[in-house]
C-alpha cells in the first residue's frame, strides 16, 4: 500500500527496495524470529526507514541553504569523471539527461548541510561524563594477556620445503636439549635473527592463532617443543608474561570522546527527525 506524506506519494516500490536492501543484514540479526514475524516486522522498519528519509529531503528542500551553482557543477564534473562513456551514467540513474542527476547532487547536498546545522554546536562531553563512561565500560578497553617472546623459525616457503625446514629446527632442538642456551641456539639456526629473535611483548589475538596456543601455554623461561604454523617451523621461549589489564583512562580518553560525541549527534538528529514526523500528514493511499 502506497503512503502519502505531507502530499507526497510514496510508491509501494519504493518500499520494497528498502525492504530488499535491508533484508540481509536483517535476517541474520532476527534468526530467531519465524519467517512471519520477522516479513511483518521488516515492512514495518522499511515504512519507517522511507518516511523518515522522505521529511528529511521535504525540510531540505524548504528549508536547506541554497548550494552554489559551482559546487554543484564540481559535483557533477566528479561524476561524469567515474564514467568513460556518458550513456552509461545516464542508463545508471535512469535519466536522459543532467538535470534530474542534478537535481539528486543539490538534494544530497542540502541534506547533509541541514544534517550538519542539526548537530552544530552540540556541547562537548564533560569530564564527568567521559569518566562516567570509562568505569561503566571498563571492559571495552582491557588489553589482553601479554607474554615478551623469541623464537627460532624454519620458514617453509619456496625456498625451504617442509622436509628440509623440520630437519633444519630438529637440529636446533637436539642442540637445547643437549644444554645449549636458547639465546645461542637462535643466533645459529633461526631464519628471523633480528634482536636474537626476540619478538618483544605480543598480545593475545595479535599473533596467529596456532603461535598464539603454544606461547600462551607456557610458563616463564620455559622453552617449547617444535610446533607448525602457517608460515613455518617455530621453537619459542617465554621470558614475561603480564595478565590483561584495563587501559588508563587517558590511553582511551580520545576513543570515549568520540563516542560520546556520536551518540549526541545520534540523539540530535533522532530529535530532529521526531518533531518532523509530530508535523507531518502521513498517510496510506
Amino acid at each position: 500500500m502506497a503512503l502519502i506524506v505531507n502530499g507526497e506519494r510514496i510508491e509501494d516500490s519504493v518500499i520494497e527496495r528498502e525492504a530488499e536492501r535491508m533484508r540481509p543484514d536483517y535476517e541474520r540479526v532476527f534468526a530467531d524470529q519465524s519467517a512471519e514475524e520477522r516479513e511483518a516486522q521488516l515492512l514495518d522498519w522499511s515504512k519507517e526507514n522511507v518516511v523518515e528519509r522522505v521529511l528529511i529531503n521535504q525540510e531540505a528542500r524548504k528549508n536547506g541553504a541554497e548550494i552554489p551553482k559551482e559546487v554543484i557543477d564540481s559535483a557533477m564534473a566528479n561524476l561524469k569523471e567515474q564514467y568513460a562513456d556518458e550513456k552509461q551514467l545516464y542508463k545508471d540513474f535512469g535519466v536522459e539527461d543532467d538535470t534530474k542527476i542534478r537535481e539528486d547532487i543539490e538534494l544530497q547536498l542540502r541534506v547533509r548541510r541541514t544534517m550538519e546545522d542539526v548537530c552544530r554546536d552540540l556541547p562537548k562531553p564533560s569530564k564527568e561524563a567521559v569518566e562516567q563512561y570509562y568505569d561503566e565500560n571498563r571492559e571495552q578497553f582491557m588489553h589482553g594477556e601479554r607474554a615478551r617472546v623469541a623464537h627460532i623459525v624454519k620458514y617453509v616457503n619456496w625456498q625451504t620445503d617442509e622436509d628440509s625446514a623440520y630437519q633444519a629446527i630438529s637440529e636446533a632442538h637436539a642442540e637445547l636439549k643437549g644444554g645449549a642456551s636458547f639465546e645461542v641456539v637462535v643466533d645459529k639456526h633461526t631464519d628471523c635473527s633480528d634482536n636474537g629473535g626476540d619478538l618483544g611483548y605480543v598480545m593475545m589475538g595479535q599473533m596467529v592463532e596456532e603461535f598464539e596456543d603454544v606461547v600462551f601455554n607456557l610458563g616463564v623461561g620455559e622453552v617449547s617443543d617444535i610446533f607448525r604454523t602457517r608460515f613455518g617451523f617455530h621453537i619459542a621461549k617465554v621470558y614475561a608474561r603480564e595478565p590483561a589489564t584495563a587501559a588508563e583512562l587517558k590511553e582511551v580518553k580520545a576513543q570515549i570522546v568520540e563516542t560520546l560525541q556520536d551518540h549526541a549527534r545520534e540523539e540530535a538528529i533522532n530529535k530532529f527527525i521526531d518533531a518532523l514526523k509530530s508535523k507531518a500528514k502521513i498517510e496510506e493511499a
